[in-house]
């Protein structure tokens, strides 16, 4: 009911709707509307009243809820169902138990605070509350466990994309799963999967933007969009951006044409024809990046001269 009475209100943004209108197209009393009424104000929304006028919507409140983020989304398979929470341990977490439970593809989860927010190999992940972006979703994508680094390219694809688009930062990839403008990391992606030798059941694509959070609260190294571009940035305007390019991204991908994918993701890179250092599992490699393949393996010319294909490491860019 709330979300029929917010989309009502915003079909007619400019104007007043009276509580008799509402009353008779949502079938319910007078009594009941005033009630909904009063529980959306008390979840931020600005709805003035005036006599003989009725209501109007005059504010919505910057929070990653479902009826905010599903507004005019317009997707085909991401974000077609969303569980929003306002505190949550992990949206990861709580999306892999959506998965193993059955939950259909393109599902999200969202929060306004996690307590316990991670990002690779158990590190902890900073979440302050209402300030960033922090969403998980499940995918199915048929493909083999060794190939799950292409879904985390497509997730930082859409990401770098969106920020550029969106807030007009120029964004850079990491590989394999950071953000970064201005060289600060502004984004983390984290994604895990279940599945078997040669099979996968679901991954779960988790990602961590930092918005509007102020930068002493950050770790050493990043930055937020707002930091970067000197104003507050709309969290509900830029998730729902992010969700429409995960989608056509993920789209594309399905059809399998990656040349395109790819192409793109090398133009963003910030790693691409630079010499780097990898450390993977304690194990340091170093030499010249010179491509991404197209399952979004790092491609290394060692001093050697040969070239190694590394799936994963953190990345330490030498110059």
């Amino acid at each position: 009911m709330d979300d029929k009475i917010l989309n009502f209100f915003k079909k007619r943004r400019d104007g007043h709707v009276s509580g008799e209108e509402l009353s008779d197209a949502l079938g319910v009393s007078r009594t009941a509307i005033w009630k909904h009424i009063e529980k959306l104000r008390e979840e931020g929304y600005d709805i003035a009243a005036s006599p003989h006028l009725g209501y109007r919507l005059v504010s919505v409140p910057d929070r990653l809820t479902e009826i905010e983020l599903k507004w005019q989304l317009g997707t085909e398979l991401i974000g077609k169902k969303i569980f929003s929470y306002r505190e949550i341990g992990s949206t990861n977490d709580a999306a892999y138990k959506l998965a193993e439970s059955g939950e259909a593809e393109g599902a999200v989860v969202v929060a306004e605070y996690q307590t316990k927010g991670r990002g690779r190999l158990g590190r902890k992940w900073v979440s302050p509350r209402g300030k960033g972006a922090y969403f998980s979703v499940i995918l199915r994508p048929d493909i083999l466990p060794r190939e799950l680094s292409i879904i985390t390219l497509v997730s930082s694809l859409s990401v770098a994309r969106t920020i550029r688009e969106a807030v007009d930062l120029a964004a850079f990839i990491k590989w394999p799963n950071d953000i970064l403008v201005n060289q600060k990391k502004v984004c983390g992606i984290l994604t895990e999967l279940s599945g078997e030798t040669d099979k996968i059941n679901f991954v779960i694509a988790g990602v961590g933007v930092n918005i509007n959070t102020k930068k002493e609260l950050l770790p050493e190294g990043a930055t937020s969009l707002a930091a970067e571009k000197g104003k507050e940035i709309s969290r509900v305007d830029f998730v729902r951006a992010l969700l429409k390019n995960l989608d056509r991204y993920y789209k594309i991908f399905n059809s399998g044409k990656l040349d395109g994918i790819i192409k793109e993701y090398k133009k963003l890179s910030a790693v691409l024809d630079r010499q780097v250092q990898i450390n993977y599992h304690n194990q340091l490699m170093s030499g010249h990046a010179v491509d991404i393949d197209k399952e979004g393996a790092l491609i290394l010319r060692m001093d050697s001269g040969f070239c190694e294909r590394v799936l994963a490491g953190d990345i330490v860019m030498l110059r």
